[in-house]
């Protein structure tokens, strides 16, 4: 089985050596280039519009300052503030 590394680079990360290498490495790009790119850069769609309601979750959750912070010393702890956020953020 083939696996495949996604790679996300930053919105200024659009020059041809930044997306060369990781793609020489068997990553497939999901954020596509920029708009007046001369070379169009092919990427998958799914996996981008997967990526960004994935992001949007994580936004949504740092709004609580508690898990943004992590305050809690112990892994239960913070995972009970998570699961709170998560309930409310998301009105679960």
């Amino acid at each position: 089985m083939i696996q495949q590394v996604v790679v996300q680079l930053a919105v200024c990360g659009d020059a041809d050596q930044l997306r060369g290498s990781p793609r020489d490495a068997g990553a497939v790009p999901v954020i596509p280039g920029r708009r007046n790119r001369k070379r169009i850069i092919r990427y998958d769609k799914d996996r981008y519009r997967g990526r960004h309601l994935i992001q949007n979750a994580f936004c949504r959750l740092k709004e609580f300052r508690r898990v943004a912070a992590r305050y809690d010393k112990l892994a239960a702890n913070f995972l009970s503030g998570v699961t709170l956020a998560t309930a409310l953020a998301f009105r679960l």
